[in-house]
């Protein structure tokens, strides 16, 4: 078969802190990651397509090695094609049922091309080349910038591995189902402010990330925007979070570090925080939001339901 590769690279990277789920490489203080900036773009297939049909044979060996593209291949239909994946895929449970000795933070290439496989799915372009010298094809989708990076992603996977239509349907589910929960959200009177948390040495995003523009679906305020010019993944202080007084917490750190509101009720000052003291702490799932598959649906309900446990003219 032809080869897949990517024309798209990460042209930023920025800090994060997620848990041991997160398809990006660890790096800085304590679980931080690495994570697409703006600017990033969607992968192609090979040089003349326009990646909307698969070319050649459908593959039938497909190793990923990215926790949220093992999502995508699955919910597409493509999880019998997948022979092996990295020690973080965890979803669906399916996907535990395959080999998973390989790792996607420092993938080894003989390791790799010892199974033999014929599409390799990557989010980061570190090891195409040596892949691809092999005879290896190749596809790489980085870290998503925007909403439209995800759906442009899962469709041309679904080019990629011979599932264009169930690509599609999947896209136009998600878009449904996403649109509905924004719909279907309480608007308060005034705009009720948030604070994401990565992990408890209080890392978060603004909301030029892609975490953070799910939020901003919903006209939420970041206490993390401005925190730190230029850094869109700051550290915040526990003086600078009580000061300003979040109408909502989401923890990002429940599966990770332990986190929860039994805990963050016990820091100190912390019972300020309108969001501690009227039972607004959300405990997130780590890894949903450290992806950007398919079960990003299901982070925007839980934004969703949260809000609507919010009391009108809180």
């Amino acid at each position: 078969m032809k080869r897949f590769t990517s024309i798209a690279a990460l042209t930023a990277a920025l800090l994060t802190t997620a848990a041991c789920g997160d398809d990006t490489a660890n790096g800085g203080a304590g679980a931080t990651t690495t994570a697409g900036g703006a600017g990033t773009s969607a992968p192609t297939t090979d040089p003349g397509t326009d990646g909307t049909e698969p070319m050649g044979d459908m593959p039938m060996a497909i190793i990923s090695l990215a926790p949220t593209h093992t999502e995508t291949l699955f919910a597409i239909g493509a999880g019998d094609q997948v022979i092996a994946v990295d020690e973080f895929s965890n979803y669906p449970a399916e996907a535990l049922a395959k080999p998973h000795e390989l790792s996607g933070y420092e993938p080894n290439v003989e390791a790799i091309a010892a199974l033999n496989p014929d599409l390799v799915v990557l989010s980061d372009a570190a090891i195409q080349p040596q892949l691809e010298s092999l005879g290896i094809a190749v596809w790489v989708g980085p870290a998503a910038a925007t909403f439209d990076d995800v759906y442009a992603e899962i469709e041309q996977l679904g080019a990629a591995t011979g599932h264009v239509a169930e690509a599609a349907e999947l896209v136009a589910q998600m878009q449904a189902d996403i649109a509905a929960a924004v719909a279907g959200a309480p608007v308060p009177a005034e705009p009720l402010s948030l604070y994401h948390e990565l992990d408890p040495t209080y890392y978060s995003v603004t909301s030029a990330t892609f975490i953070g523009q799910v939020y901003e679906l919903f006209g939420l305020t970041n206490i993390a925007d401005g925190a730190e010019a230029g850094n869109d993944y700051p550290q915040l202080s526990a003086e600078y979070i009580i000061d300003a007084a979040p109408d909502l917490v989401f923890l990002a750190d429940t599966k990770c570090c332990g986190e929860s509101a039994e805990t963050v009720s016990g820091r100190p000052g912390w019972n300020a925080i309108p969001a501690v003291a009227n039972g607004h702490v959300v405990a997130m799932d780590d890894d949903i939001s450290s992806r950007w598959g398919p079960r990003i649906v299901e982070y925007i309900a839980a934004v969703a339901d949260a809000l609507a446990k919010v009391p009108a003219g809180a």
